[in-house]
């Protein structure tokens, strides 16, 4: 189960290509939310101004907050912004506090683990009252690979990287599968609840959390809903602290609510430059570009480039209906990246003209004045029309068919 919760968390973007990317939603979004299917949480408000952060802090009702930094990525907390300002998340006492952490926030980037050296814009923090956790807990529910179907993810030892507590100790990990049918049931819930020690009252509202999650899962056509903690409080309530959202890109078109939340300064430009042109592009961090036709074909491509010691500098697959105007889109972005220093063209002919891929190829490298090595390799329909066309245009591309020996002079070309 805990393969599937890694693969949501690393794999989720490269794996299907028939998905932009799974939609997140900052932290203020998540909470009203969670609200609003009646999960508490602890009072909060967004400001995106450090003059909206006084003036919140001012009227909040209490003078001890916590205010966030809201950036789609995790360890915010041990984060540094481009300011050289330490740190994402912080306990403030007054407005004027508030005010001043604010302006070293907005408008800034922050570097966390997760964001790479670049790091991410912060246009927004969310001030929320700081509650004391007698006890933090892991929950969530996603899309189980090994049951087929979606789980609970239950854990004591919540407030910390679960995948750790999974290898150090997997009998801390509390997994029940849920009915897609009938959802999870009161009785399944306080179970779950009971067995991770919560007691009269706590475990009912406990109970009731889970409940209401799955209610969000299916509804929202979530792929994953994270509570990291969920916390038993002094007076003895529980309220999840923290909650991250993944929903289904296929659902687009009956959660249009959920998809206006959708903040496009937190993703990478090129990948939404792609998208708009329906293009199925990962950015990663290599110095071979990659252009294929079919998420399989791209992947192993992918894995021969590195095994002869390249690394891709994206995943790129055009799909099967691909035009030539589609194709020299995917060069411009391809050479949008200072860090490609060779492109690797990888195209297996099905539903896909080979003669389609060249034409967009030459016109590519015509019209872009591209002065950066290209190594073609075509097979399957149309091939024999579409290496003529390459030779006749006189253009430096070198051409095999041999899917090694391309992919090996592809990564020669980029050292």
């Amino acid at each position: 189960m805990l393969s599937s919760l890694r693969k949501a968390r690393t794999l989720a973007r490269a794996a299907s290509a028939g998905q932009r990317r799974l939609l997140s939603i900052h932290e203020y979004q998540s909470v009203t939310l969670l609200n609003s299917y009646g999960i508490p949480t602890p009072k909060s408000i967004a400001a995106k101004t450090p003059e909206e952060a006084f003036d919140v802090a001012k009227n909040f009702g209490h003078d001890q907050l916590v205010i966030k930094a809201q950036v789609l990525a995790g360890g915010r907390g041990k984060g540094k912004f481009d300011s050289g300002f330490q740190g994402g998340v912080h306990m403030v006492s007054s407005p004027e506090q508030a005010q001043e952490y604010a302006a070293k926030m907005i408008g800034h980037n922050l570097i966390t683990k997760q964001t790479g050296a670049a790091g991410r814009i912060c246009n927004a923090v969310m001030l929320a009252e700081r509650r004391n956790p007698k006890h933090e807990y892991y929950v969530a529910v996603l899309n189980d690979r090994v049951s087929q179907g979606v789980v609970l993810v239950a854990s004591a030892q919540g407030g910390m990287n679960i995948e750790e507590v999974a290898a150090k100790d997997p009998d801390a990990i509390i997994t029940t599968p849920i009915s897609f049918e009938h959802g999870l049931s009161k009785p399944e819930a306080l179970a779950v609840a009971g067995k991770l020690g919560l007691q009269g009252s706590a475990q009912g509202e406990a109970a009731d959390i889970f409940i209401n999650l799955y209610k969000i899962f299916k509804e929202k056509d979530a792929t994953q809903i994270e509570i990291n903690p969920m916390a038993e409080t002094d007076d003895g309530h529980v309220l999840c602290m923290d909650a991250k959202f993944g929903f289904d890109d296929n659902a687009e078109f009956r959660q249009a609510d959920v998809f206006a939340l959708r903040d496009i300064s937190q993703e990478e430009p090129s990948e939404v430059e792609a998208q708009k042109a329906n293009l199925n592009f990962i950015k990663l961090d290599g110095s071979v570009g990659c252009l294929v036709n079919g998420a399989g074909l791209a992947m192993a491509t992918m894995d021969v480039l590195a095994l002869h010691g390249g690394n891709p500098a994206n995943f790129l697959d055009v799909g099967g209906g691909a035009t030539p105007d589609t194709v020299k889109k995917a060069f411009e972005i391809l050479l949008a990246d200072p860090k490609v220093k060779s492109i690797f063209i990888n195209i297996f002919g099905g539903i896909m003209r080979c003669d389609y891929i060249a034409e967009g190829v030459i016109k590519a490298t015509k019209e872009l004045a591209m002065d950066i090595p290209l190594v073609v390799r075509l097979k399957g329909t149309m091939e024999k029309e579409a290496k003529q066309m390459i030779k006749d245009s006189g253009l430096k591309i070198i051409a095999f068919d041999s899917l090694d020996e391309a992919a090996e002079r592809a990564v020669q070309l980029a050292a």
